[in-house]
């Protein structure tokens, strides 16, 4: 992981692309990241043409899809569906940590996040 450099990503995550077969020369299907969200803060509102995957690795925090809100925590792993509005808020008082399988793999053209938010 110390290998792979950090960036905020669309929503506003501090991201680590582990696995990404539209850039590395790996053959994948889906690729994979490192996440993380500060305490106290919210991703930002949007939606991926594909799915997602999000298992928490550490922290807690409340996960939206469309309508409906869920604490999440350590341990738990939340299926994202295709065209559907997602944003996590981390509610503890330490980072929240997780890993983000995309399926296919994450392309920037394949997410939109509504131009208020930016």
């Amino acid at each position: 992981m110390k290998d792979c450099k950090e960036f905020s990503a669309g929503d506003n995550t501090r991201l680590r692309e582990l696995f990404n077969p539209l850039k590395d020369n790996i053959n994948l299907r889906y690729s994979l990241a490192h996440a993380t969200v500060k305490p106290g803060k919210t991703t930002y509102k949007h939606r991926l043409k594909t799915s997602e995957v999000y298992y928490i690795l550490k922290g807690n925090g409340i996960m939206h899809i469309n309508n409906e809100s869920e604490k999440v925590q350590e341990g738990q792993a939340i299926y994202i569906p295709p065209d559907t509005i997602q944003c996590i808020k981390n509610t503890g008082t330490t980072n929240l940590v997780f890993i983000c399988i995309v399926d296919p793999a994450w392309k920037k053209e394949d997410e939109e996040i509504p131009e208020e938010q930016l």
